[in-house]
């Protein structure tokens, strides 16, 4: 993740340089979840299963409050977004997500977004089979 970050870190500094047209960046910022709204750039954020732990959902209430107007927005498939995230503080969001193993890849563009489960996986009292094993499978 980390040479990840490094590599977009250095094409957002090219955009906003202007050594990059919008055009040439677009496939590079779907690849790492941003989109371009109307007035904003918007940030969507992996939740692996739509499952978070108490530190990635700390981390995300930190990048809400610094980097966005003080809230995310949770989508159908069970991700969050960031609506209104400054282009040059992205690549400080993406090493704050990797800090708590999240991260934005996957998450727009002609790709599998989300592999999501019932929110009792791993705890219903009928469960057949775990499904967390097999989203873990599609996810990688």
């Amino acid at each position: 993740m980390d040479q990840r970050i490094a590599q977009f870190s250095n094409q957002v500094r090219r955009r906003l340089a202007g050594d990059l047209n919008e055009e040439q960046f677009k496939p590079l910022r779907l690849m790492n979840g941003i989109y371009l709204q109307l007035h904003a750039y918007m940030l969507r954020v992996c939740v692996p299963y739509g499952t978070l732990n108490s530190g990635q959902m700390r981390m995300l209430t930190h990048i809400a409050r610094i980097y966005d107007h003080g809230y995310g927005h949770f989508t159908t498939r069970q991700n969050i977004q960031f609506n209104w995230p400054k282009l040059s503080d992205i690549p400080a969001i993406l090493t704050d997500l990797a800090k708590v193993e999240m991260h934005a890849i996957q998450t727009s563009g002609n790709c599998i977004r989300n592999t999501t489960a019932d929110h009792l996986a791993g705890a219903a009292a009928d469960e057949i089979a775990h499904p967390r094993p097999y989203a873990e499978i599609i996810q990688q």
